[in-house]
């Protein structure tokens, strides 16, 4: 119920000036974001004469990254992806900490066990959800979550709920050849083992020699036993090992999703930061593809997923999969999530991007996500089998047109690589 005044006005360039050099006056700051969000609402009538939309949204961006302590290039791509008082919710969201949540380890034991179990130490918890068969939230605890007997001997793992999400998406079976690109800690290796029952061959892989321990540790405390840890770049992988039935790529990402739990993202990640993970990401995906036999009897599936909610290291990298390989993306199987965008700041990605999921804080509870599926159409190394040279080469030339100049260099690199 804040009083809005008739004559409100932005402050001028000095006053913003003089106002940097002051400690921030919190309760002005929320008064003027509310003001300059009623404005925004109905701009035609309420902005202020000779004012364009932009310098509203630029004091807004200013505004709030001050009172939530945001880099305003951060505050400007949040405005980006959402309506701005979203924007409001989503960094209020991003200042409580997620609910602690827990995976029960169905090689060792079974959800109402553990449940039984921890609410005899003095836990307080319940199921995270109707989507979920194994994970349960911890609402308070007597005893350190990881450090009771249930938890060293293997019967379950802290695990964020959105990193479920992939592994569900995944869906492997029984006796298949599975890969998990990006592996450690072994969250999702340990709950791929536990949906395979231990059967089949897993390989974990992390390029980090030095995340490989603690791998190795939740693997060997979660009873695992049908997996193989690798320490090898994912993008050579293709090369070393090859033909498999699925392919989970848990890409390196900004992080943006993860903001409640590392509070220095917020004054820390820039567009650099945004532009080498997506290109990273991009060599990546085609690794994984490339990884998978599209001939496999029960799959040929990749999933692919992130901790962030850019765009550039989302959609735009499967968009980048879809016109590089034969590939194509099918429903994700979880049944809740925004679909992901197929327009974004008037660059347009292939329509079936709207098959894939994103998950934010201030909507689901839990961390900022992202999953696609694709399925692997043929083994040839293009966009189509025995596409004419011409149509390749046609298709190469848009993808360049397309591209920001920085990934330019990276494809020609690749297609040398290829070659």
């Amino acid at each position: 119920g804040a009083e809005f005044a008739d004559d409100f006005a932005l402050p001028t360039e000095e006053e913003a000036a003089a106002e940097d050099e002051r400690a921030p006056d919190t309760a002005m700051l929320q008064q003027r974001v509310q003001e300059v969000l009623r404005i925004l609402v109905n701009f035609r009538e309420r902005r202020q004469e000779g004012v364009d939309r932009a310098d509203y949204v630029d004091r807004l961006a200013r505004d709030l990254g001050k009172l939530h302590g945001y880099i305003p290039f951060l505050v400007h791509l949040f405005l980006d992806l959402f309506p701005p008082a979203e924007v409001i919710e989503l960094m209020e969201a991003n200042d409580k900490p997620r609910p602690m949540t827990i995976r029960v380890n169905t090689l060792k034991s079974r959800r109402k066990e553990v449940a039984d179990a921890l609410i005899a130490r003095g836990v307080t918890l319940e199921p995270i959800d109707k989507w979920s068969k194994v994970g349960l939230v911890i609402f308070d605890s007597q005893v350190p979550i990881g450090a009771t007997p249930e938890y060293l001997s293997g019967q379950y793992m802290l695990q964020s709920a959105s990193s479920f999400l992939p592994c569900l998406a995944l869906q492997p079976q029984e006796h298949e050849k599975v890969l998990d690109m990006c592996a450690s800690p072994g969250g999702k290796t340990t709950y791929l083992a536990a949906l395979m029952k231990n059967t089949g061959t897993l390989f974990s892989n992390d390029a980090n020699a030095k995340r490989l321990k603690g791998l190795v540790g939740n693997i060997q405390r979660m009873g695992v036993r049908n997996t193989v840890v690798t320490n090898y770049d994912g993008r050579i992988y293709p090369n070393v090992l090859n033909g498999f039935d699925r392919v989970l790529l848990d890409a390196p990402c900004s992080g943006l999703g993860v903001i409640s739990k590392d509070p220095s993202v917020r004054l820390q990640k820039d567009e650099g930061d945004i532009s080498r993970c997506s290109a990273l990401q991009k060599e990546l995906i085609l690794a994984a593809i490339d990884s998978v036999d599209a001939n496999s009897k029960s799959g040929g599936v990749i999933v692919f997923s992130t901790c962030t909610i850019t765009v550039e290291e989302n959609e735009a990298t499967v968009d980048y999969a879809l016109r590089r390989r034969h590939v194509k993306l099918v429903d994700t199987g979880l049944e809740f999530g925004v679909p992901g965008f197929t327009r974004y700041r008037g660059k347009n990605f292939h329509p079936s991007l709207n098959l894939t999921r994103r998950y934010y804080p201030h909507i689901h509870n839990m961390d900022g996500f992202y999953v696609a599926k694709l399925v692997k159409l043929s083994n040839v190394k293009g966009p189509k089998p025995l596409a004419k040279k011409a149509e390749q080469e046609a298709a190469e030339d848009d993808d360049n047109e397309d591209e920001v100049q920085d990934d330019d260099q990276e494809d020609e690199e690749e297609e040398t690589g290829e070659g």
